[in-house]
């Protein structure tokens, strides 16, 4: 058994959905292991991961706005405003998507469906600097 581990910086502009799928495609390839699984863990409590499809971007946008309805800025039922309206949203939003990600790898490639991408889901207004942790073990 190996393991492999590399870290990814994403940027962001405000809330919406940013495709790494490539990213992580090439550290599972650099990694040399052809079978066993890859673990994304996002270091951050206001985004998260998804799996979603990657054919058609109204599905990120039709995302972003779901949430931004569901779980609206400003909203008075929220106490911690410690970084703004936005701020316990965040949280809240990334508490009922995910915060990992895991994906079984076999011949040295991630076994994503046709239209599956992975996805950092930025729940915050301002842009933020996003630290990914990708974890590959297998053989």
């Amino acid at each position: 058994m190996r393991q492999f581990q590399n870290t990814l910086t994403l940027e962001t502009n405000g809330p919406g959905l940013i495709e790494f799928t490539g990213n992580v495609a090439k550290i599972v390839a650099d990694s040399g292991i052809e079978t066993g699984l890859v673990h994304v863990f996002c270091r951050h409590t206001s985004a998260s991961l998804l799996i979603q499809e990657n054919a058609d971007p109204d599905v990120q946008r039709d995302l972003v706005a779901f949430f931004k309805r569901l779980v609206p800025d400003g909203d008075p039922l929220f106490i911690h405003r410690a970084e703004g309206p936005d701020d316990m949203p965040a949280h809240v939003k990334s508490a009922l998507t995910q915060m990992t990600l895991t994906i079984p790898v076999a011949n040295g490639a991630m076994m994503l469906g046709t239209w599956q991408g992975l996805y950092l889901f930025e729940h915050r207004r301002r842009p933020h600097t996003r630290s990914l942790v990708v974890h590959v073990i297998g053989a």
